[in-house]
């Protein structure tokens, strides 16, 4: 889930189109699993094929990319690699929490609360590894490319945004800014209508940039401090500290300047502190990146969404076409720096 720092930083409200011709590092795992949350039918069963087979990534990747595409936006998807083990506990609760969900979905569709089951299925997604084969295989075949992280994809993306080989890391969590990204877009692949989960409220979401800069100047501290407040209120690699919110969290850095006197004089500890501080400050990543973006294959793509899994074939050809203004665009700037 990340930390939520939303009310000590500042946002700026973008369209797609404010990104156009610009590089942006996409969190992978967090763009897949909203896809699987959000794409799903009324009575909160995810898109199958006729096999049974999930697709709502497929379909989430397929014209969600498009939209970024078709507005000039150059995506690269970035997977995450082997978790941390300081993370062992995180990826229990939501173990634990998706088989409670799934426990409660169940209740309500028995009971016919289609509203509660629909809102319950949501946080029932599961990422599997031929989800994230099948995700990267789409990928290819529609041109865009992908990075394997060695560690947290948010890390690696952020990486790539601090050297300047993107322009952003795109993620709906705030941990990019706290891993070094100069600037974190969130909102841009669910970029449109959506229905506030377990409300009949619909609302247009847009997406929302956070500069790393603007952060630092609005709370008064370092990078490193804001790590130490997410440490307080909790990251995925520690519980936080209880009665401690972000608010809180910054004036305790601004008074004691260090997340260890804060935790002495509360006379609290958090396990493996410095191996944390670690991850955010020096997180493991690599320089092996080759970003290049090609022409959507439309015999493969088709191949794949029509053929493997019944996807209806007029659809995903218009979907395929969208992609098409990546690659002329692609071409033009390479006449405009030939010329």
């Amino acid at each position: 889930m990340g930390v939520d720092l939303g009310d000590v930083v500042p946002t700026e409200g973008r369209r797609l189109t404010d990104f156009k011709g610009k590089a942006i590092a996409i969190d992978a795992y967090n763009a897949i699993y909203q896809f699987l949350s959000i794409i799903r039918q009324p009575d909160g069963t995810p898109l199958k094929d006729r096999e049974g087979r999930v697709t709502s990534h497929l379909a989430g990747l397929l014209y969600r990319t498009a939209n970024l595409a078709e507005a000039g936006i150059k995506p690269v998807y970035v997977f995450d690699g082997k978790p941390s083990e300081l993370k062992a506990a995180t990826l229990a609760g939501r173990r634990e929490r998706k088989e409670k969900a799934e426990a409660d979905y169940a209740a309500a569709v028995a009971a016919g609360d289609r509203e509660r089951a629909f809102s319950k299925s949501q946080q029932t997604a599961r990422l599997t590894q031929d989800m994230v084969g099948q995700s990267k295989r789409l990928l290819d075949a529609l041109g865009i490319p992908h990075v394997q992280a060695p560690g947290e994809g948010e890390a690696q993306a952020a990486h790539m945004a601090a050297r300047g080989l993107v322009y952003a890391s795109s993620s709906q969590d705030f941990d990019s800014l706290l891993f070094g990204a100069p600037r974190l877009v969130r909102n841009m692949t669910v970029t449109g209508r959506r229905k506030l989960p377990g409300k009949s409220v619909w609302v247009d979401v847009e997406p929302e940039m956070i500069t790393l800069d603007a952060a630092l100047a609005a709370t008064g501290l370092t990078r490193e401090q804001l790590v130490g407040v997410a440490i307080l209120v909790g990251t995925d690699f520690n519980a936080g500290i209880k009665g401690i919110g972000p608010k809180k969290g910054v004036k305790a850095l601004k008074d004691k300047g260090d997340v260890k006197r804060v935790l002495g004089d509360l006379g609290q500890e958090v396990p493996n502190l410095d191996a944390i501080i670690e991850i955010f400050l020096h997180p493991p990543v690599t320089d092996d990146v080759t970003l290049a973006w090609g022409k959507a294959d439309e015999r493969r793509v088709l191949g794949l969404l029509v053929g493997e899994h019944a996807f209806g074939e007029e659809r995903v050809k218009a979907a395929v076409a969208r992609y098409q203004a990546l690659h002329e665009a692609g071409k033009q700037r390479s006449l405009d720096a030939f010329f």
